[in-house]
């Protein structure tokens, strides 16, 4: 195993910028050269895959929460500084969103024939953003990145997205961007407390965790924070503006939409609400798991009564997620534990989902359910990758999404805060999630062919296959072999137990003489970053 000594040269610098390095170096390509700029784009894409590996490798599960650690002053005077560091949520992150974003480029060979290297600047300059926000330990860094993700996203849908698409990119925006401002306040209001009662101040996320804040003050921080978050996610009643931009989306923009920004929010609740303001999440638990669970039946059955295949896939993801937010509100170690396996099962069957509905509307340009049927005869191939990701998606044993579910339920019937009748109420989501993704499969793939033209169809091509096969790879060995993805959430959960259970035993706090790779320990006993 490598050891966090032997990637001393800023790693996590390197995955986050390369991408954004990448983009600007396309930008001096000839726009007639579109063959060369993508491969140029997939090259970027897959060797940034290459460059995350080592963190995998390198990451100590029995180490340090906060590892690989780089910080330099960025804005001394408002205690601004760049600082990253990767736990094992970030890695599990950071690890599917250099994967999605190959594959999502990938995806794009043949469906993007305008403008094509903006198209490509924009999905590159997207994955830095992504990156940044799951390693940003720095508040204000987090925000910037948080904000500057947003503006690729725009141009993605609005540009290149379908017959509604400005639409679909101006409500996607403006609803982000309210919450963006709401959370921009909460940060500051944490700012301006750890001042008061430090006389020092910081950004610093660390060091915001080593003090208490007033019960009053995390209330409001709370909401502030939860409607940032919650619209990201997105939870009902927050959710109107997914499907929307789900649709309008082209493929590769529905793929990250659905695979990591979407973490984003859920992220935020895990990183940032439940460890700062463990009272006001208590507090909150009971509203936050009745949306959980009233977004988890509802996206179900408008999901069931959808016409339209990839807006079907778009109110399973509210549904799904619903089951993200159980488990960390679930507040138990299990269901946090499931609740963040979760996030990385449904950006994978998710994000297929989208990749297998863009396959086949390159070819029928119509997303129509009804114009599909008995087609598993014409493309076998497909149709045995889409039903393993569809398998996945409603949780089957022996699939990944079995395993984040199962968490999820056993951790909400244990919890002081759920309890059973959340868990039950739940389940139903799991009964409709099957019902709504057998019956779409059943419409498209079986019966007789009633349109000559679906016995034209080809079935999936060998860059088609290379999308698809590490995310069905990846469905299996998490359902099969769950514990090398569980293993990394171990030290981070706890210290979040910790700060919600009561009195943190630890507090280590970074200071200016941390040498910039060394990882401060979270959890009490915990190895320091020298002992590596």
């Amino acid at each position: 195993m490598l050891e966090n000594n032997a990637l001393n040269f800023n790693i996590l610098s390197l995955v986050v910028w390369f991408p954004a390095a990448g983009a600007i170096a396309l930008l001096f390509v000839p726009n007639s050269m579109e063959d060369f700029i993508k491969k140029a784009a997939n090259a970027i894409t897959f060797v940034g895959f290459l460059i995350s590996l080592p963190l995998w490798i390198a990451f100590d599960n029995n180490g340090p929460q906060f590892q690989f650690q780089e910080k330099y002053e960025w804005i001394p005077s408002l205690g601004v500084n760049y600082h990253f560091g990767l736990d094992g949520i970030s890695l599990l992150l950071v690890m599917m969103t250099t994967m999605l974003g190959f594959i999502a480029v990938l995806s794009s060979w043949n469906a993007i024939t305008d403008r094509v290297k903006h198209y490509y600047v924009f999905l590159l300059f997207l994955q830095t953003g992504m990156l940044g926000v799951f390693v940003a330990l720095d508040f204000f860094l987090f925000y910037v990145f948080w904000e500057v993700m947003l503006v690729p996203m725009y141009f993605l849908i609005g540009v290149w997205g379908g017959a509604r698409k400005l639409y679909a990119a101006i409500k996607f925006f403006l609803y982000t961007l309210v919450g963006s401002v709401l959370m921009l306040l909460g940060i500051l209001a944490l700012y301006f407390e750890h001042f008061n009662q430090t006389g020092v101040y910081s950004f610093n996320i660390l060091e915001l965790w080593s003090i208490d804040y007033p019960v009053g003050l995390q209330f409001w921080v709370f909401l502030a924070f939860f409607v940032g978050f919650a619209i990201k996610v997105p939870m009902f009643p927050f959710h109107t503006w997914l499907p929307d931009a789900h649709v309008e989306a082209p493929t590769a923009g529905s793929v990250i939409l659905a695979g990591v920004l979407l973490k984003m929010g859920t992220y935020g609740f895990v990183r940032f609400s439940l460890p700062l303001l463990p009272d006001a999440t208590k507090d909150a638990v009971w509203w936050v798991l009745a949306l959980s669970v009233i977004g988890i039946i509802y996206g179900a059955l408008v999901a069931l009564v959808q016409k339209d295949w990839k807006k079907l896939v778009a109110y399973s993801s509210v549904s799904h997620l619903g089951f993200v937010m159980l488990g960390v509100f679930a507040l138990t170690e299990l269901g946090i534990q499931g609740g963040i396996l979760q996030m990385i099962n449904h950006g994978l069957a998710t994000g297929g989902l989208f990749l297998i509905v863009g396959i086949m509307y390159e070819q029928k340009h119509t997303r129509e359910i009804s114009a599909y049927g008995g087609i598993a005869k014409v493309v076998p191939v497909f149709a045995t990758l889409f039903l393993i990701i569809a398998l996945a998606s409603m949780g089957l044993p022996l699939l990944n999404g079995f395993i984040g579910e199962f968490m999820i339920l056993q951790g909400t019937f244990a919890s002081d805060y759920a309890g059973v009748p959340y868990a039950v109420f739940a389940v139903s989501g799991i009964v409709l999630g099957a019902a709504y993704l057998l019956w779409l499969y059943q419409r498209l793939m079986f019966g007789k062919i009633t349109d000559p033209e679906n016995e034209k169809l080809k079935d999936v091509t060998l860059r088609e296959q290379v999308t698809l096969v590490p995310l069905v790879a990846f469905c299996i060995l998490i359902g099969v072999y769950p514990k090398p993805f569980l293993e990394p959430l171990r030290v981070p959960v706890e210290a979040i137990m910790q700060r919600i259970e009561g009195p943190r035993t630890a507090g280590v706090v970074p200071s200016a003489q941390t040498p910039s790779n060394e990882a401060p320990s979270l959890v009490e006993g915990a190895p320091s970053a020298v002992d590596n």
